[in-house]
């Protein structure tokens, strides 16, 4: 049960959240989490605000893992790289695919190229007693650089307009950073001021404010200090942080959604992405790096495993509805996009779950 427990509550939020958004009290849903708090609405509050926090704490385990871990060995660490690069060029292939290249539809071919790293970790944990615990690493890896790719698209394609300023300020505060990393400073206060000092200057760059965190977690020296500030953030980020940002950002509104949506180009082009375009572009790119030489499997893991985890890669969810709001700005293709997404993420889950639970506990 201690592994069920953060999966089931995230899932239970999320499954609050599209009740609550499709009934009676969706109106007043949408009304509290657009009220607004010092110019921003209490919904970008919990995305670039609450969320640095658990972004911080993937910083955190990356950087442990790449240090003393599984991603200390470079051929295991090129693994998730090489499997974010397939799961991301794979989808957009699929999509493309699909809507026939259609070049009003280009941009929606980075929809289905994310994968939401909260909620596939919350639904890995359903399963990861059974597995080999590099697998993890592997996932939130793989989903770190996929969600940092898709950052990088969101910059490239549909930022309208950037802060020099506020650049040059978390320029800065970079340095500060990697300075005080340089003269081995361990004590935790004057990374974590000016990291929020970056993560204000990132917010007012434009561009999205979640970096900061994994930047920062990234930077903070291995010591006592860094161990029990991980110790520290993992139940405020799992109780409260991963149910906060599902129940806000799952809640998407099915009204006018049918079976004819299904056979929308869009939502085809975006659930096939997910469910067969990320498991192919990830076990592909990973069978190659290995087979190259470049990389190898986590320890104790075999290719079913790595099967299952990256059929979980296609939970694309809030960062698909994120970039899907960004593409198609308007509502002509908006139920289309949720449909997708959120049939293409749900089957992934499923499909993952049930993949990893047909291979027999390993043992302790």
């Amino acid at each position: 049960m201690k592994d069920l427990g953060p999966g089931l509550a995230l899932l239970l939020a999320a499954a609050l959240a599209m009740s609550v958004a499709n009934g009676p009290w969706a109106g007043e849903y949408s009304n509290v989490l657009a009220l607004t708090i010092a110019s921003k609405s209490i919904l970008h509050w919990i995305n670039d605000g609450l969320m640095a926090v658990f972004f911080l704490l993937v910083g955190l385990e990356i950087a442990r893992e790449t240090q003393e871990g599984e991603l200390a060995d470079l051929r295991r660490a090129a693994l998730p790289i090489a499997g974010a690069i397939g799961g991301m060029l794979a989808p957009a292939g699929v999509f493309l695919w699909v809507t026939d290249a259609d070049a009003t539809l280009l941009e929606g071919a980075a929809i289905p190229t994310a994968t939401d790293i909260a909620f596939a970790l919350g639904v890995f944990a359903l399963v990861r007693s059974r597995l080999a615990p590099g697998l993890r690493i592997f996932l939130l890896g793989l989903a770190v650089i996929d969600d940092l790719g898709a950052i990088v698209l969101i910059a490239i394609l549909f930022t309208g307009q950037l802060s020099a300023a506020a650049l040059a300020s978390a320029a800065i505060c970079l340095v500060a950073l990697t300075l005080l990393r340089r003269a081995d400073v361990r004590r935790l206060t004057p990374y974590l001021c000016i990291g929020f000092f970056l993560w204000l200057s990132v917010l007012k760059s434009g561009v999205h404010a979640t970096l900061a965190g994994v930047v920062l977690g990234l930077l903070i020296p291995q010591g006592e200090s860094r161990r029990k500030l991980e110790a520290t953030l993992h139940p405020f980020v799992t109780w409260l942080v991963l149910p906060v940002f599902a129940f806000a950002n799952a809640g998407a509104s099915l009204d006018g959604a049918g079976w004819h949506t299904l056979a929308n180009p869009i939502t085809l082009g975006i659930v096939l992405g997910l469910l067969l375009g990320k498991q192919f572009g990830v076990l592909a790119a990973c069978w190659l790096a290995v087979r190259l030489g470049w990389a190898k499997l986590p320890t104790g893991a075999d290719w079913r495993d790595l099967h299952g985890v990256a059929i979980l890669t296609g939970i694309g969810f809030t960062m698909s509805l994120f970039i899907g709001s960004l593409a198609f700005p308007t509502d002509e293709y908006s139920v289309a996009i949720r449909l997708g997404v959120l049939v293409g993420s749900c089957c992934s889950a499923v499909l993952g779950v049930v993949w990893l639970l047909a291979r027999p506990r390993r043992s302790s």
